[in-house]
């Protein structure tokens, strides 16, 4: 990442980014002019987060039918219904922290990763970065893991940066606070979960996607775990062009996320939904 003054912005300048943020606004104000958007996009953001969630947990191991989601009242019992009422949690929680997140990024995360391990994990590890010698429970993301004072460092620096701000676009801070918890990976479990609501919120609290009706979860899921992680993996590496094809696989997802809430949208208006 460069070290000038202000380094998100400066990711602006890698190759394809600038193109990769133009299509993204567009598609966003395309589904943002929708006439349905006018009379019921309480309806559009409440649909975005359950197909959001969905498709988090999804990425996480958890792949189940949209419709099966929605039936579902109780998320006990197995490892995968967890994992799917942790998403949902999440879902329901991020919209609830987008001041404190301006004022204390790292309260956020550890909020997040409060709601979504519940009950899953001991108690002293729920809610706090790891410690050195704590495992990592993350099987879906296959990278080398930072030791303990790596990953502090780093994540206390992407909330030094976060807390500055920064002129660089939405897509791009997002893109790179997704990237960074996946590769840091600083809880005990659920860094997946947590590092995808986290980039909601950023795409929320940022005014790209005010309404919250543009699931990039969706686009991620839809593109495969297998090209999310050789993305994660490009981004981990550093180099220009790994970061650059992150923040490009970040902006097909958020642009595959409007064409689901746009079906959304028009099947509202068709009166099928």
């Amino acid at each position: 990442m460069s070290t000038t003054a202000d380094p998100l912005a400066a990711l602006g300048s890698l190759p394809g980014v600038a193109e990769s943020v133009e299509t993204v606004r567009q598609a966003v104000d395309r589904v943002y002019g929708h006439r349905v958007m006018r009379r019921r996009s309480n309806e559009i953001t409440a649909e975005a987060a359950l197909r959001g969630a969905r498709a988090s947990a999804a990425l996480q191991g958890a792949d189940w039918a949209l419709e099966e989601v929605r039936r579902r009242t109780d998320f006990s019992g197995d490892p995968e219904a967890g994992v799917v009422g942790a998403s949902l949690r999440l879902s329901a929680e991020a919209g609830q922290l987008l001041g404190t997140w301006r004022q204390s990024p790292l309260q956020v995360l550890a909020r997040l990763h409060l709601v979504a391990a519940g009950g899953s994990a001991p108690d002293d590890t729920v809610g706090r970065p790891r410690r050195a010698g704590e495992p990592v429970d993350e099987p879906t993301v296959a990278l080398p893991l930072p030791a303990a004072d790596e990953m502090s460092a780093r994540l206390d620096g992407l909330a030094r940066l976060l807390l500055a701000g920064t002129s660089a676009p939405a897509l791009v801070t997002a893109a790179v606070v997704h990237g960074e918890l996946l590769a840091l990976r600083p809880f005990g479990s659920c860094n997946g979960l947590v590092a995808r609501a986290a980039q909601r919120i950023v795409l929320v609290g940022s005014g790209l996607d005010p309404k919250s009706i543009c699931p990039a979860e969706v686009g991620h899921a839809e593109l495969g775990a297998d090209a999310y992680l050789r993305a994660l993996q490009g981004y981990a590496t550093g180099t220009p062009d790994g970061v650059a094809a992150w923040i490009a696989h970040c902006a097909e997802a958020v642009k595959l996320g409007v064409r689901e809430s746009t079906a959304v949208c028009e099947a509202l208006q068709r009166g099928a939904a």
